[in-house]
């Protein structure tokens, strides 16, 4: 006869092994109750001691809560979601809940539909999004917490962020100092971030009696990178230093521009943001804007918490981005005509 499997230790046997009821049980593991600290220690050594463990699916019908958010981003292969996703792991790890993460492609015409049923299947979202501004509304109607990757708390949504208007005026201000006056954005129109880092650079430019050159590429991706070098350094205004809407365009606008024998930084100087890993190994290395990926997805699943414990009122939060320096951009004086 097969030997029988130990039975499994349910909440009575914690009950009787901490000497507490087993509803006291029920609401100390659903966290629905907190207790005195001796009672509260008594029940973690017995679950200890036992193995015990819930039911994720009774805890859930128990509480209403699956104890899961989701992610929302917008493409896994930009290491920029990719930080923002490692952050809010991080997070969710550490206070308890499981982590879904989706990929949009980019398609912006499947969102809607998409959170709609990813809402009912999940605590509360992290949205990171193409969405009009018209179409923002979408994110209450889903009657669940939601934290919003840029500005949307017009509508009654947390929102977290970095300063992107301020990241291009660093950007700007830097590429002034070492002497460049033809400065050029390509930039990504289709994204929300765009027109704030397109307007700092204005900015920054402005202040020094500068015009910028304006150029868009069609995705913020490596390939629209190499494709834009044409059309950005071939034409009659060639500009002497480009910033680019992320690192990603920066990068693939670096190798083709050497492709095509153009020397960096010696005849164009290149920028980017988000400080992606990558931007460390490129040749030059690329110098940048630490947009805080990680930071922000960690804070971003740290304010959802809240908001599905009832404990925030939905506000706008802004995270300080960080100038970084590499080879990439280098003084106009040593700039040599092509």
């Amino acid at each position: 006869m097969a030997p029988t499997s130990p039975r499994p230790p349910t909440m009575r046997d914690v009950a009787r092994t901490a000497g507490v009821s087993t509803a006291t049980v029920s609401r100390y593991v659903n966290g629905l109750q907190r207790f005195t600290e001796a009672t509260e220690a008594r029940l973690r050594e017995a679950i200890d001691t036992l193995g015990f463990s819930v039911d994720p699916v009774a805890r859930s019908m128990i509480t209403g809560r699956t104890h899961t958010v989701a992610v929302v981003i917008l493409d896994i292969r930009n290491p920029h979601f990719t930080g923002i996703v490692k952050g809010a792991n991080r997070k969710a790890q550490e206070l308890g809940y499981n982590l879904l993460f989706v990929d949009t492609g980019e398609r912006q015409s499947a969102e809607g539909h998409m959170l709609r049923d990813l809402s009912r299947r999940v605590d509360g979202l992290i949205v990171s999004s193409r969405m009009p501004d018209a179409d923002l509304s979408t994110l209450r109607d889903l009657d669940k917490p939601v934290v919003f990757f840029g500005r949307a708390s017009q509508v009654g949504v947390h929102s977290v962020s970095a300063d992107g208007r301020s990241a291009a005026a660093m950007l700007g201000r830097h590429l002034i100092d070492q002497g460049h006056k033809r400065i050029a954005y390509l930039g990504y129109s289709a994204a929300r971030w765009d027109a704030e880092r397109k307007a700092g650079l204005t900015d920054a430019l402005h202040e020094a009696g500068l015009e910028p050159l304006y150029f868009n590429a069609d995705s913020p991706t490596l390939e629209a990178g190499e494709k834009s070098v044409g059309e950005v350094l071939m034409g009659s205004s060639r500009p002497d230093a480009v910033v680019c809407f992320n690192d990603m365009l920066a990068l693939g606008f670096m190798k083709q521009a050497q492709a095509a024998g153009i020397r960096i930084p010696d005849q164009v100087s290149v920028a980017g943001f988000d400080d992606i890993p990558f931007a460390r190994f490129s040749t030059p290395t690329l110098t940048t804007v630490d947009m805080q990926s990680e930071a922000m997805g960690e804070l971003a699943l740290a304010r959802l918490i809240e908001l599905i414990d009832g404990t925030l009122e939905a506000s706008e939060e802004m995270l300080k981005p960080r100038l970084v320096l590499r080879q990439s951009t280098a003084r106009k004086e040593a700039v040599r005509n092509y």
